[in-house]
């Protein structure tokens, strides 16, 4: 019976958005025998999928230390795929798999070393998820669905219903996406009005607020806060990404920029609403397959965007009125 390795140290967003490729790969092999490795800040987004055996860390830097035994013994894995350009990770799965697939890399050394060394398309030529799926692809493993996978236990579940405020509509609110890709962040005046326009035609609404810890995030979502007062709860910065997770469950409409929390919701059946800069549009990294799913992109083409370009052009109206609908059905 074969193990299987997957390798994908990266961000929320693309450890999830490849959890359709490893789904393919664990209906081609056993699901028993599937391992994930991921990033050590980020690998707990993995627990409790089915067909995931196995899930641990690894970085580059620890994976220099790993799996210099297994060159003496029989390796362990009888295939591995990588994900991404790192090196050190592409020898660690060398040492450990009989059979390596991964991206082809810049060091021709390594690429003869590979069993597939798989030419990745042009820059943003194909939805995340299709890109995700080259590496199992080359194996001829087709796609099963291109729905992200996250599950949440028994134990979280519980957790969120005993937390979660009590109201007619409870709307989660994602207003920014990380530091490094800041272009995407609606202005924080704009969640201001659309919340208060919200509030006033659907006065029972309770808004939650969901973030990170980085400080320009804090004061954001504090402005927003304060705007709302006793109409929402600041979930900010306190909140493992489990718990988030979890909450999120439990909310009726989620509304937010594109970034790891935005990707996390789309895992559940439930009306969500996302914000997409032109330079990331919906159809390069939006939800594939969602039932209830409602992707806003800027207005502006790809072609004559860049990360200058002000996500203000997204109007208040054009979310307000897709809010409206949803909260009417």
């Amino acid at each position: 019976m074969k193990k299987i390795l997957i390798i994908n140290v990266s961000r929320i967003g693309d450890t999830l958005l490849a959890t359709p490729a490893i789904h393919a790969i664990a209906n081609k092999y056993s699901n028993q025998n599937i391992d994930c490795l991921a990033h050590p800040n980020r690998y707990t987004v993995l627990k409790n999928i089915p067909f995931i055996n196995k899930i641990s860390s690894i970085s580059k830097r620890s994976a220099l230390f790993y799996g210099w035994l297994n060159l003496l013994y029989k390796k362990p894995y009888e295939i591995a795929f990588v994900y991404g350009y790192d090196l050190p990770l592409i020898k660690y799965a060398l040492r450990v798999s009989n059979k390596v697939i991964a991206f082809k890399q810049s060091n021709e050394k390594i690429n003869h070393k590979l069993y597939k060394a798989v030419t990745p398309p042009k820059f943003q030529e194909k939805h995340a998820v299709y890109l995700a799926m080259l590496l199992p692809l080359s194996l001829n493993i087709k796609l099963i669905t291109p729905r992200i996978s996250y599950f949440v236990s028994k134990q979280e579940r519980e957790w969120a219903i005993k937390i979660k405020p009590t109201s007619k509509h409870l709307i989660g609110i994602q207003t920014t996406s990380f530091p490094t890709k800041s272009y995407r962040d609606w202005p924080i005046e704009n969640f201001i009005e659309l919340c208060e326009k919200i509030s006033t035609q659907f006065p029972s609404t309770h808004f939650i607020i969901f973030g990170g810890k980085h400080t320009e995030e804090r004061n954001r979502t504090n402005k927003l806060i304060h705007s709302l007062q006793k109409n929402a709860s600041n979930y900010s910065g306190s909140l493992t990404l489990r718990e988030t997770a979890a909450l999120m469950e439990q909310i009726d409409l989620f509304i937010g920029v594109d970034t790891g929390p935005t990707h996390l919701m789309s895992s559940f059946n439930i009306p969500m609403i996302g914000l997409y800069h032109c330079f990331s549009p919906s159809w390069l990294i939006g939800p594939l397959e969602h039932p209830y799913a409602h992707s806003i992109d800027h207005p502006k083409s790809k072609e004559n965007c860049t990360i200058e370009t002000n996500m203000s052009d997204i109007t208040v109206n054009s979310v307000f009125n897709k809010a409206h609908t949803i909260l009417h059905q």
